[in-house]
């Protein structure tokens, strides 16, 4: 049996204006109808493999959960970070929790695609023999193009006995094109594809050997840990030593038991627009369009949008991508150059960056419909039995206008059925929560009104999703201004 490790702690950025901090890419479904994530857990659901333990971001553990649930996969485990590591602290994580040091663990990165499954599915087999060995096994993407995006994957002498699985003869940072096409020509170079199947016990002894400080701060990381409802949050501010560290450097690069296992499957690691342009369908014309989209005389090209008309004329290699509130317009030949915008979002502190206009909660969502002086009008979703907590604002009062499904509305010591086309008003200060106890989604229009309409003008007096809740000097506070 083999233990699949979900690593979905990216954030995807150069996947901008789609994916953004607080919903990164593996969270979309990008080539069909499921998500990222999703397609990696199911290729990794076979009777071969245990329950999956993923390992993520606390800011997306519903999103996670939700999409878990969607697919009928449930986990061993979803360990949260609340401080960004990389992939050495992450897999020494997942080692640690195992219960049997001989464990075979299978890394996947939540955010790939691979097309070919029964060539995935072999590759795992053929790597599994060499795990069992003691052998760290990567797997080598064979390459059909000289590309400068990849880390390479040298291939040294066959293991004993084994034709399809080499020793490592060394790792290579993403080379110039000079370089990507000599590698292309030797036919002994592979693209690195971060994707490593190995025993528990083989790769703690390397962090032990090679990095023991960053072992021992995982190991304080988890004594630490505490569960929170359905998740593991660990206690991340533990790990301050080489928390920065990818395997490839910290362990990859440096064991004597590194193998490849080359592999054909049709494999991306979606990490530019016209790397999703290349994977996905195209019409006659080379384009991929997705939405409400009209073009002419445009050709291999990738246009979508989320909401509004898009229109494109006369234009060829472009990629044309339309959000509720950004556009990205560039050409094929400089996307990786959206690092540039990233940056400059960044220094001005866009809220673009981190958030859509439709933000997602554990129990639905809201969207901003309009923004001015002293007022904000939000759409909200409360998906069938579930409730918003009960807060209070000190800055804002709100009205809200049922459109579809029944409320039951908390205010003050009331609580209250509202139906369609009925409103409420919820003057400041008054504690309020809003439940769905129907079978449909309820929809509401929210307005706001006051001095202050930030998401911080929120005081959590009870919550349903153990989400943080005031301080116990906060409460008072509340209760006095009740």
């Amino acid at each position: 049996m083999i233990t699949p490790v979900i690593l979905s702690g990216g954030g995807g950025t150069r996947l901008w204006p789609l994916s953004r901090t607080h919903f990164p890419k593996q969270y979309w479904a990008l080539v069909n109808e499921k998500t990222l994530l999703q397609e990696t857990l199911l290729r990794a659901s076979s009777p071969q493999f245990t329950q999956p333990l993923i390992i993520c971001n606390h800011e997306h553990r519903f999103l996670v959960a939700e999409q878990l649930r969607e697919v009928n996969v449930t986990p061993s485990h979803i360990v949260l970070e609340t401080e960004a590591h990389n992939t050495a602290a992450a897999i020494a994580i997942a080692c640690l929790l195992q219960t049997e040091p001989e464990a075979l663990l299978l890394v996947l990165p939540a955010d790939h695609v691979i097309s070919n499954l029964e060539a995935f599915h072999q590759a795992i087999e053929t790597a599994a023999v060499a795990a069992e060995q003691g052998k760290i096994t990567s797997f080598g993407i064979q390459a059909d193009r000289p590309e400068t995006r990849y880390g390479y994957i040298e291939r040294g002498k066959p293991l004993e006995g084994k034709d399809s699985i080499f020793e490592v003869a060394r790792f290579v940072e993403k080379p110039d094109l000079q370089t990507a096409k000599a590698f292309l020509e030797s036919k002994l170079y592979y693209w690195n594809s971060g994707i490593f199947l190995f025993k528990a016990s083989r790769m703690l002894s390397e962090l032990e050997r090679l990095h023991p400080s960053l072992l021992e701060g995982c190991k304080m990381a988890l004594s630490s840990a505490r569960q929170d409802l359905d998740f593991l949050r660990l206690d991340s501010k533990s790990i301050v030593t080489d928390s920065t560290l990818s395997i490839d450097y910290a362990v990859m690069e440096h064991t004597p038991h590194a193998a490849v296992v080359p592999v054909e499957m049709e494999w991306s690691d979606v990490g530019s627009w016209d790397a999703l342009w290349s994977i996905s369908k195209k019409n006659k014309e080379g384009n991929v369009s997705i939405g409400d989209v009209i073009t002419h005389n445009v050709h291999n090209s990738y246009i979508r949008t989320d909401n509004q008309l898009l229109s494109v004329l006369g234009l060829d290699n472009v990629i044309v991508v339309a959000t509720t509130d950004a556009i990205l317009v560039a050409h094929q030949d400089h996307v990786l150059e959206i690092k540039e915008i990233i940056e400059t979002l960044k220094t001005n502190q866009r809220p673009e960056l981190e958030c859509h206009k439709r933000v997602y909660r554990p129990w639905g969502y809201y969207q901003s419909m309009d923004l001015g002086d002293r007022f904000q009008v939000k759409r909200i979703m409360v998906k069938p039995g579930a409730k918003t907590s009960t807060q209070i604002h000190y800055h804002r009062s709100e009205h809200w206008v049922i459109v579809e499904g029944t409320a039951k509305v908390t205010r003050g010591e009331e609580t209250l059925l509202i139906h369609e086309n009925e409103s409420i008003y919820l003057p400041m200060g008054i504690k309020h929560r809003v439940e769905n106890p129907g079978k449909i989604p309820l929809h509401l229009i929210e307005v706001q009104s006051g001095a202050y309409l930030g998401e911080d003008d929120i005081v959590r007096i009870e919550d349903a999703y153990g989400r943080a809740e005031p301080s116990p000097d906060v409460k008072k506070e509340v209760k006095s201004f009740v």
